[in-house]
């Protein structure tokens, strides 16, 4: 098929995302793969899921051989538009109140965290005070 130069956006790649028109971008390149669907020694569900965004990282995980490189040249048909290729976001979980399995409300616990261990103390201190014997 060969290449003869022109550009696409992600929008115009990402048009052609069924089994009978399948294109997919890998490292810059777009590659129209309609063709060797059939071929695929991954199946078509594999191709066809990395339509609509940049292959390139699905390519390399995969670890093709160099013949598998080689016959992409064949169904070569340009080159992505590498400004239309949104960068990766981070996943930020989205933002959820402090879970109380008990129900027990914030204050209370702050308070016997305060409270408890002064108790401990005045009950320890108390305890010597009263255990000690006097001395005669």
């Amino acid at each position: 098929m060969g290449g003869n130069g022109k550009v696409f956006t992600l929008a115009e790649v990402s048009a052609h995302n069924s089994p009978k028109d399948c294109w997919l971008v890998v490292e810059g390149r777009v590659y129209d793969v309609t063709k060797f669907l059939e071929d695929h020694p991954g199946g078509d569900d594999v191709l066809l899921s990395a339509t609509g965004k940049d292959a390139t990282d699905d390519f390399e995980d995969v670890g093709h051989s160099s013949t598998a490189r080689a016959l992409m040249d064949e169904f070569y048909v340009g080159d992505i538009d590498t400004a239309t290729i949104p960068t990766s976001v981070k996943y930020t979980p989205p933002k959820q109140p402090h879970y109380n399995q008990d129900k027990t409300p914030e204050f209370i616990i702050k308070l016997l965290q305060f409270l408890v261990p002064l108790i401990i103390l005045a009950v320890a201190v108390g305890v010597r005070f009263y255990t000690k014997s006097p001395s005669a």
